[in-house]
C-alpha cells in the first residue's frame, strides 16, 4: 500500500488541476471519494478520464438536503478535502470551510483556484495560459521572433496548480496530527506559478538574466542549449552547458571543428554556432544521433512525441508507462522503497460507490 493508506480524502468533482491532485493522492495510496452531480455531463469519458484513476465516485445533488447531509457526513470523517470551484461557491453550497471545520476541526481544506481566494481578479474567469502570463512564465518562453510560446497547460495548472496544493494539504496533514487542528490551503495557480520561476528572479535580481525573451542561457538562445531538426524532421535536444561536456559534444559531432572551440562563451559566435549546428544536424536523421549521442555525456535526448515516448528503452526500462484498461498512461511517480505507490482502480462510473464508500467510511 502506498504512503498515504490511511488518509481520507473528499474530493468535489472538477477539471483538470483539482482532479489531477486527486489523482496524484490516489497514486500515493489515500482513499480519495469524488463527489459527482448525479447530472454531470460525460464529456471525457469515464473510461478515458485517466485523472479519476483510483478514485470512487458518490453522486449526490447537494441543493437536496438529505445529500447535502450526506456530503458533510464524509467531511467529517475525512482527513482532507479537494475543491476548484471559483471562490464563494461552496460558500453558497453551505459546504464553505466554516460549515466543514465546524463538523470536522482537523480537516485540511484545499481549494484550487486561478486567481486565489482574495484579490482583484479573483471572482474572474480564466485558464492556464491568463496565469502563468501574470507571473512572467509564459514571457519568458519563447524566442525573439517567435513571441511568447504556450507550453501546453503544465506549468500553470498542474505545475504552479495542483503540485502545490498537493504539498500544501500534505503539510497541512502533517501539521494536524501535532495540533489537532485543520486549516484551509489557498493554493492559487498565479501563486505557484510565480514561486517556480523562483531561480529566474534570483537571476535577473543579479543581473544574470536578460527580461527580453530568447536572450538567455535557458531559454533556447544559446546555440548549445536548444532544439535541432533532423534529417528526417525529427527533433533533438542538446544542453551541454558546462565546459567538459560541451568539449565532449564538439569531438562527437565533428573531429574537425577547431573554430567553435571556444565559442561556449563568446556571444559573437553564436549565430556561426547555431548555423553550422542546423547543418550539422540536418544531414542525419533522430535515429543516426541517437547512435552516435545517447549514453554520452553531452547532454543529449530525443524529441519523443506522446506515441513514441512511452516506447523509449530507457522509459520501458524504468516502466514510466504502463498501460490499464487499454489506455497508456504515465505511472504513478514518485517511487518508494517500502511503501509502493500504484494504481488502486480504474477510473469510476458516475455515482459507482453510492453505498460502498459509505460503509467503508463507518457511516450508516
Amino acid at each position: 500500500m502506498g504512503p498515504l493508506k490511511n488518509i481520507r480524502i473528499v474530493e468535489f468533482a472538477g477539471i483538470g488541476p483539482a482532479p489531477f491532485c486527486g489523482m496524484l493522492l490516489a497514486d500515493l495510496g489515500a482513499d480519495v471519494v469524488r463527489i459527482d452531480r448525479p447530472d454531470s455531463q460525460d464529456l471525457l469519458g469515464q473510461h478515458y478520464d485517466v485523472l479519476g484513476r483510483g478514485k470512487r465516485s458518490v453522486a449526490l445533488d447537494l441543493k437536496q438536503a438529505d445529500q447535502h447531509a450526506r456530503a458533510l457526513q464524509l467531511v467529517e470523517n475525512a482527513h482532507g478535502l479537494i475543491e476548484g470551484f471559483r471562490p464563494g461557491v461552496m460558500e453558497k453550497l453551505a459546504l464553505g470551510p466554516t460549515e466543514c471545520l465546524k463538523k470536522n476541526p482537523k480537516l485540511v481544506y484545499g481549494r484550487m483556484t486561478g486567481w486565489g481566494q482574495a484579490g482583484p481578479l479573483s471572482q474572474s474567469a480564466g485558464h492556464d495560459i491568463n496565469y502563468i502570463s501574470l507571473s512572467g512564465a509564459l514571457h519568458a518562453i519563447g524566442t525573439n521572433k517567435s513571441g511568447p510560446v504556450v507550453p501546453l497547460n503544465l506549468v500553470g495548472d498542474f505545475g504552479g496548480g495542483a503540485l502545490y496544493l498537493a504539498v500544501g494539504m500534505l503539510a497541512a496533514l502533517l501539521e494536524a496530527k501535532d495540533s489537532g487542528r485543520g486549516q484551509v490551503i489557498d493554493a492559487a495557480i498565479v501563486d505557484g506559478t510565480s514561486h517556480l520561476m523562483s531561480m529566474m528572479y534570483s537571476l535577473l535580481g543579479n543581473g544574470l538574466w536578460n527580461d527580453s525573451r530568447g536572450e538567455n542561457l535557458l531559454d533556447g538562445s544559446a546555440p548549445f542549449y536548444s532544439v535541432y531538426q533532423c534529417k528526417d524532421e525529427k527533433w533533438i535536444s542538446i544542453g551541454p552547458i558546462e565546459e567538459r561536456f560541451y568539449d565532449l559534444f564538439l569531438q562527437l559531432i565533428d573531429d574537425d571543428i577547431p573554430s567553435f572551440a571556444h565559442s561556449r562563451s563568446d556571444p559573437t559566435a553564436a549565430i556561426d554556432l547555431r548555423k553550422f549546428l542546423e547543418q550539422k544536424f540536418a544531414d542525419r536523421t533522430q535515429l543516426e544521433w541517437i547512435n552516435i549521442l545517447e549514453n554520452t555525456d553531452v547532454c543529449f535526448a530525443p524529441i519523443m512525441n506522446m506515441t513514441d515516448a512511452p516506447q523509449h528503452p530507457h522509459n520501458i526500462a524504468r516502466n514510466t508507462f504502463i498501460t490499464r484498461d487499454g489506455i497508456t498512461q504515465p505511472a504513478p511517480a514518485p517511487r518508494f522503497s517500502r511503501t509502493e505507490a500504484k494504481i488502486t482502480g480504474s477510473p469510476p462510473e458516475l455515482g459507482e460507490h453510492n453505498d460502498k464508500v459509505f460503509s467503508d467510511w463507518g457511516i450508516s
